[in-house]
C-alpha cells in the first residue's frame, strides 16, 4: 500500500504514522507525510523516522490541489487518511475563519484532488481505494449527565467554530461517496492524550505547568466531563477502519473513560507527587486555579463505540489509569521536546479542555 496521510505531524498523525512504519509486518510500502506545518506541526514529533526508506515528508496545505495532485500521481496513492485539521476550540472561539479555510474548504479540494485520482485508477486498485476522514465527537453537540453517549446515528448539533467546521466537513466526506461514489470513511473520536500532545490542551498543559510551578488554569467548575482515548488506541482503531470498514459508514472511536476534567488535574497532580515532586515539598494541587468558564462550553461528551467493537472487533488497550500514567512519564522523559515546543510562539494561556 502507498499511503497518503496528511496532517501527519501533528499529535495524532505523528502517533499513527509511527505506529504503520514500526509494526511488524507492515504492509505499507511508502508512506507520505503531507504538512502544511502550521503552529501545531511539529517535524520532530517524526525525527526518527527520517532514515526509514518508506517515509516521505512533504510541506504543504491539503488546500493547495496542485500540490495534493501531484503527491497522488507520483507517489501511485492507494488511500488516504486525513488528519489535517485546525483543531482547538480556544482559537476557533477566537478567529473562526482558519476553521473554515482547512477544515472546510481545505477537505473539500482535497477531496476534490482525491476524486480525480481515483477515477482514473485501474478497476482493481479503484476497488481497493480509500479515502478515511478522522474527526470529532464535537460534532455531536452536548449531553447531560444522564443522556446516552453519542451513537454514529447522533443527530449533528455543533455548539463552536471549530465543531462547526469539523461537521461540515464530515458531510462533504459523506456527500462525496453518494455521489461521487468514492469510497469514503468517516471516525469520530473521543478525546485523545497521549505521546507527542501539543502544550495547549488540557492534559499536556496541566503537566508541563506543574513541572514549571505556573497556575494549572481550570474552566469554571472543572466539572465538564469527557471520554479520554489513549492515543495509540486511535491510531489502530483509524487503521482497523481504513482495511476493514464498510465503504460509506462512519465509525465512533472512543476510550471508555469518562471523567471530569477536574479529576483529570488531580490525577495529574498525584502522579507527579510520586514521580517527580515539587522541591519545595509543596503538593502540586495548591497551583490549581479556577478561571472563568470559555463561551459555549459543552458539559458532556461520551462516545458509544460498539458498532467499532461489533463489526471490526476493536478494543482499547489501555484504560485510562495506564494511560495517563504512560503519558506522565512520556512527558517526564521528553524534557528537551517539551522545552522545544514552549519556545514557539503560541499563547501558554489557552486551557484546551476539548
Amino acid at each position: 500500500m502507498n499511503l497518503l496521510v496528511t496532517g501527519g505531524c501533528g499529535f495524532i498523525g505523528s502517533n499513527f504514522i509511527r505506529q504503520r512504519l514500526t509494526e511488524p509486518g507492515s504492509p505499507l510500502a511508502r508512506l507520505v507525510n503531507l504538512d502544511a506545518l502550521t503552529y501545531a506541526g511539529n517535524p520532530a514529533n517524526l525525527a526518527d523516522l527520517a532514515g526509514d526508506p518508506r517515509y516521505v515528508f512533504a510541506q504543504g496545505d491539503i488546500g493547495d490541489p496542485a500540490r495534493v495532485t501531484r503527491l497522488l500521481s507520483e507517489h501511485a496513492i492507494d488511500a488516504v487518511v486525513n488528519f489535517a485539521a485546525e483543531s482547538h476550540v480556544d482559537r476557533s472561539i477566537d478567529s473562526p475563519e482558519p476553521f473554515i479555510q482547512t477544515n472546510v474548504v481545505g477537505t473539500l479540494r482535497l477531496l476534490n484532488c482525491t476524486k480525480q485520482h481515483w477515477a482514473k485508477l485501474p478497476e482493481a486498485k479503484k476497488a481497493a481505494f480509500r479515502f478515511l476522514h478522522v474527526s470529532t465527537d464535537e460534532v455531536y453537540g452536548t449531553l447531560s449527565a444522564s443522556d446516552p453517549a453519542f451513537t454514529e446515528e447522533t443527530p449533528f448539533a455543533p455548539n463552536s467554530p471549530y465543531a462547526a467546521s469539523k461537521a461540515g466537513s464530515d458531510h462533504l466526506v459523506r456527500a462525496y461517496q453518494h455521489t461521487y461514489g468514492l469510497p469514503t470513511l468517516t471516525t469520530n473520536c473521543s478525546n485523545n492524550y497521549g505521546p507527542y500532545h501539543f502544550p495547549e490542551k488540557l492534559i499536556p498543559l496541566m503537566i508541563l505547568n506543574a513541572l514549571e510551578g505556573k497556575p494549572l488554569p481550570v474552566y469554571g467548575d472543572g466539572q465538564q466531563i469527557r471520554d479520554w482515548l489513549y492515543v495509540e488506541d486511535h491510531a489502530a482503531a483509524i487503521w482497523l477502519v481504513l482495511r476493514q470498514g464498510r465503504v460509506g459508514e462512519t465509525y465512533n472511536v472512543g476510550g471508555l473513560n469518562e471523567k471530569p476534567n477536574i479529576e483529570i488535574v488531580q490525577t495529574i497532580c498525584a502522579l507527579l507527587e510520586r514521580k517527580s515532586p515539587r522541591a519545595d515539598g509543596k503538593p502540586y494541587l495548591s497551583q490549581v486555579t479556577y478561571v472563568t468558564d470559555r463561551p459555549g462550553h459543552d458539559r458532556r461528551y461520551a462516545i458509544d463505540c460498539a458498532k467499532l467493537q461489533r463489526e471490526l472487533g476493536w478494543k482499547p488497550k489501555e484504560n485510562f489509569t495506564t494511560g495517563i500514567a504512560k503519558t506522565v512519564d512520556w512527558y517526564l522523559a521528553n524534557r528537551a521536546w517539551c522545552s522545544d515546543i514552549t519556545k514557539k510562539k503560541y499563547s501558554r494561556e489557552r486551557l484546551g479542555t476539548g
